[in-house]
């Protein structure tokens, strides 16, 4: 079986930038509490950037899920790579709050001007992940914009 085919039926989404901030500052702004509530619009309860770490994020309930998405950090390379599982949603629910087993997985790179930020989030189980594969395609295209734009503040 070829890579392809032992990946069917999920798809990642991937969105890259490159902000004109050291590492040192995007990870400051992907890795504190208080500013990770401004770019995702979801402040974490109990997130620490260290390995093994449990936290959790509230958003809009649906059926039989209660809104809470359950996060593990996976991996923590300070400045480099940010790892974290995101789960949530229920098995009996259909579109909105579907089951979901995904990795978010963070990469910055230092470049001529700045840094390149990559966000893989990653397994999305399709079609039963198609409604928060396509909300959250669209949704962490802004995030990551957000990422710069509070890099800015800090900056000044």
């Amino acid at each position: 079986m070829n890579d392809a085919a032992s990946k069917s039926g999920t798809q990642d989404i991937v969105v890259e930038e490159v902000f004109p901030h050291a590492p040192e500052t995007i990870w400051k702004v992907l890795t504190t509490g208080e500013l990770i509530g401004r770019w995702l619009l979801m402040a974490p309860t109990g997130f620490e950037p260290e390995t093994g770490k449990r936290f959790t994020f509230q958003t809009t309930p649906a059926g039989g899920w209660d809104g809470i998405i359950h996060c593990q950090v996976l991996e923590v390379m300070p400045n480099e790579r940010l790892a974290y599982a995101w789960k949530g949603g229920h098995e009996g629910n259909v579109g909105y709050g579907s089951r979901l087993d995904t990795v978010v997985t963070w990469t910055l790179s230092r470049v001529e001007n700045g840094t390149r930020v990559r966000l893989v989030h990653s397994g999305f189980v399709l079609p039963t992940n198609d409604t928060a594969f396509k909300n959250m395609s669209e949704g962490w295209k802004k995030v990551v914009k957000s990422v710069g734009a509070i890099a800015d503040g800090l900056d000044d």
